[in-house]
Parts: C-alpha cells; structure tokens; sequence
C-alpha cells in the first residue's frame, strides 16, 4: 500500500514501502498522479476545516461556562495545526527521478 488515511488530516498520506529512488520511473510516475488526485482535494478539506473553525469561535462568543470555553478554544487551536499541516501537505510536490 502505498498512501493511508491518516484520521487526524482526513486524508490519506504517502506510505512508502521503499526509498523514492527505488521505485521505477513508471511507478513514481504512478505514485506522483496518485498523490496530485489527493492533494487536490487538500483545499476542500480545508474548507471543510475551516467552517469547524468558524463555528467554535461563534460558540466561543456566545459562550460563558469557563471550562466549555477552554475546550472550544483547544479544539480550535487543534483544527488551525490541522489546517497548518494540511498545507505543508499541500506544498509537497515530489518529482520522478531521473
């Protein structure tokens, strides 16, 4: 298997079994058009995040039990480090080797 779901990100992520160099021009090939389907739908799951955000901090405005308002705060700060990672996700673009 070559990319998991990774439950945090919603989205699966490369699983090599193998250094990069040891796959076949073809097989990176296959791999990188894999992986660009999956990265495309990076920004809907952002979106998807960012309306979470969007409502816990509309919870959070509203909201005057201390303790509830320390959770809404975690978890939004767990969705924003979400979001983050989701990006770097984003921005890696691998290449066939050569």
């Amino acid at each position: 298997m070559h990319f998991q779901l990774n439950e945090r990100l919603g989205i699966p992520l490369p699983h090599l079994e193998k250094e990069w160099s040891l796959y076949s021009a073809t097989e990176q090939e296959e791999l990188l058009h894999e992986w660009e389907t999956i990265r495309g739908r990076i920004p809907d799951r952002i979106k998807e995040l960012e309306f979470k955000i969007n409502d816990r901090q509309a919870r959070l405005d509203q909201e005057d039990d201390f303790p509830l308002s320390c959770r809404l705060n975690e978890e939004i700060s767990e969705l924003a480090s979400i979001i983050n990672d989701l990006w770097l996700w984003f921005r890696t673009a691998p290449s066939v080797d050569k």
